[in-house]
């Protein structure tokens, strides 16, 4: 009775369903993962002396052991991500080692990669599905390169690596967390705030209340300023305080490089220890293990794609701060010959108000939050025939603003579900904005009755947050953001795939998997789709039409400039994980300054340790892989082009390629290889020609 009475009293492990989010607590991870894992290793232990060579005798017993870990743990890293507090990261820290060890248990286990072996080359292997056969190709590919093939003190080591990456990884991400937290600007007087728009004079008046000034009031302060995105980007967009731009341009750029939250000594041992991973896999270097489970074929077909863009980059690049400095100096600015890094956000929204005529702030009105996503949900339906309606109330969340969303098709039954945590929360949120599971789809057996089980998303952005009684204001970047992440919510939750482990974004290569968001950024452009949601929050004014022209003639504005700095990032961190030998003659900051030499115009300054923050490549999945958002971006816009084919005025035309990319892209998962999914929608092979048009950049590249 015992065993049972833990098991219901720890909402962590009821392991099926939508989370209690208001049960789960932090005392319940330890607890509670403690008793899993143990509980686990049980039935790893059965399974692999029971384990038959047949899809139920190996993948389907295996596949709801592993569904059991990432229901629970998936929950305490959601929770780390939205509502991270020191009872949690404790808890976190004590149970990652353990399920680190767990799971190279299980990708390292001999009976199930021979099982695997074995079924692939048995008589049943011709009778399965794509999609079976993906699985099962993978899981052997993955055990490879867990190890599976490592004996002895190799095996040791190997383990003793990845339990030390995993724990420098979170290190990294909450020193990141903390620096950007640890540092505000807190301003007094009326001119230290000149030039700054309302809306975040009001955000600053609003988090100086958070900190405990009750009395700040937008009009008369205290204001304060902060790293967090929402705060930092219109602070150096629009201060005309040249000094304070500068102090926030650089706490920005050194976040997380000195004292006690230094990232520097944590990249040098993340490098070494994934080469002498590699190298102990077999690999020359962790760029090759990285794109090993990647669609992109090698390292010198990434560099060359991403050379091709440079080229078409640089020069363009080159020619939009020469016209930045003119157009500086023309407003007698003292600083226009000589302009630094913390000058260019504020002479490029000057010059895009005056070129343009409006500015980003002119726009927020007409996006309040709720219209937005009507106009996305309007989008989906008339592309996908889908249909979104608010369900709140039906799951549990972590915050009052989370809300929770159905999906239906085109009969009405419900084919998915979806939460929405829009808002930046800097004191428990780590910043930027992603798509994550929290249930795949799947046939299931549920009381002796089979039943498909409806993929469930967490869509997580950080825009501005309601002030001062009115809805969420948005800038026109929050609604690409929105868009781009519905996109990988959309892949995740109109999946065709009844197994798990190819369903939506599972085994999809990490390069393709930007393909579905990146596309749905296209359509923040597309007339009836922007004029349908763009109504001003008070008068319900649509957007002017003059607006939608400017917005169009903007949107390749320093684009130049925007392409060759992810090249820079693209390039750094390919450099660092091919050919950079950690503890050698340079160091990382060495080769990041000589790669900027070709991919930035203005070179980082000396106390620039922007490595330190970037936690895509150190504490996210994207090493030696940030190159995919450029790669992707080549698919997506191909991917668009088909519709600009077919005619976006055309409504049936849109109807029948929108119904083509969900049968294709949106449905197929990863039951395919991404370049037999792209050519079963676009009928080709991508061209990189769409990418480099629709950035204005095809004539710079001729």
């Amino acid at each position: 009775m015992s065993a049972n009475a833990i098991i219901t009293d720890n909402p962590l492990l009821i392991g099926k369903g939508l989370p209690p989010f208001d049960a789960i607590k932090p005392e319940h991870v330890v607890p509670g993962m403690t008793q899993l894992l143990a509980e686990l290793e049980q039935e790893l232990a059965t399974l692999e002396t029971q384990v038959e060579p047949t899809w139920s005798g190996l993948v389907d017993p295996l596949q709801q052991l592993v569904e059991r870990l990432t229901w629970s743990w998936g929950i305490v890293g959601h929770l780390m991500a939205v509502k991270n507090s020191p009872e949690i990261r404790e808890a976190h820290e004590t149970v990652q080692p353990k399920v680190v060890q767990f799971s190279n248990k299980l990708n390292q286990s001999k009976p199930l990669y021979e099982a695997f072996k074995a079924l692939q080359s048995s008589n049943a292997w011709d009778s399965l599905e794509s999609a079976q056969k993906r699985i099962v190709e993978s899981a052997i590919k993955d055990a490879e390169l867990s190890g599976v093939g490592l004996e002895g003190e190799k095996r040791d080591r190997f383990n003793a690596i990845q339990l030390e990456l995993a724990e420098l990884s979170t290190k990294f991400s909450n020193h990141v967390l903390d620096a950007t937290k640890a540092f505000s600007l807190t301003l007094t007087n009326k001119e230290e705030v000149d030039g700054l728009p309302p809306s975040l004079v009001s955000l600053a008046a609003q988090t100086a209340r958070a900190a405990g000034e009750e009395n700040a009031t937008p009009e008369n302060g205290p204001w304060r300023i902060t790293l967090d995105f929402p705060s930092f980007g219109p602070f150096l967009q629009h201060s005309t305080r040249r000094d304070l731009r500068e102090k926030l341009y650089k706490a920005y750029v050194s976040r997380a490089s000195s004292g006690e939250l230094d990232n520097t000594p944590l990249i040098e041992r993340i490098l070494q220890l994934r080469q002498e991973k590699a190298k102990l896999l077999g690999f020359d270097s962790f760029a090759e293990l990285s794109l090993a489970r990647k669609m992109a074929p090698s390292v010198e077909a990434v560099e060359a794609l991403l050379d091709e863009l440079r080229g078409a980059s640089y020069d363009a690049a080159k020619k939009e701060l020469e016209e930045l400095k003119a157009y500086a100096a023309s407003k007698g600015a003292a600083e226009s010959s000589d302009l630094k890094h913390w000058d260019i956000s504020f002479w490029s929204e000057r010059q895009r108000e005056e070129k343009f005529a409006f500015s980003a702030e002119e726009l927020r009105p007409y996006f309040p939050l709720p219209q937005v996503l009507d106009g996305l949900f309007s989008l989906v339906k008339r592309l996908f025939g889908i249909t979104v309606t608010a369900a709140d109330g039906q799951a549990p969340v972590w915050n009052e603003d989370v809300r929770y969303f159905q999906i239906a098709d085109e009969t009405g039954n419900a084919i998915a579900y979806f939460y929405l945590d829009p808002f930046s929360r800097p004191a428990e949120k780590r910043g930027g904005a992603w798509m994550d599971e929290c249930l795949v789809r799947a046939k299931i057996i549920e009381a002796g009755t089979p039943t498909t089980r409806l993929p469930v998303a967490y869509l997580v952005c950080n825009q501005t947050p309601p002030v001062d009684g009115k809805p969420s204001l948005m800038t026109f970047g929050e609604v690409e953001t929105l868009f781009h992440e519905f996109g990988h919510g959309l892949q995740h939750m109109l999946t065709k795939v009844d197994y798990p482990g190819a369903a939506g974004i599972n085994n999809v290569e990490w390069d393709a998997v930007e393909l579905p968001s990146q596309f749905m950024e296209n359509w923040c452009y597309d007339r009836p789709t922007l004029m349908g949601m763009a109504k001003h929050y008070e008068t319900g004014e649509t957007l002017p039409e003059h607006y939608y022209q400017k917005l169009l003639a903007a949107r390749n504005y320093m684009s130049g400039t925007g392409t060759l700095r992810q090249l820079h990032f693209s390039l750094v961190d390919i450099e660092l994980h091919h050919r950079y030998q950690p503890g050698g003659n340079e160091t990382v900051a060495n080769v990041r300054n000589r790669i900027a030499k070709t991919t930035t115009i203005l070179s980082p300054l000396p106390e620039d340790s922007f490595l330190c923050g970037f936690g895509h490549i150190f504490a996210g999945g994207y090493a030696a892989g940030y190159y995919s958002y450029k790669w992707a971006e080549v698919l997506s816009a191909d991917a668009f082009a088909a519709f600009e084919d077919a005619g976006l005025e055309d409504e049936t035309a849109v109807a029948s390629t929108g119904k083509r990319f969900r049968d294709t892209v949106l449905a197929l998962g990863g039951s395919l290889h991404p370049m037999e999914v792209f050519k079963s929608f676009r009928g080709r092979e991508p061209s990189t020609e769409p990418l480099l048009r629709h950035s204005g950049l095809a004539v710079a590249s001729r």
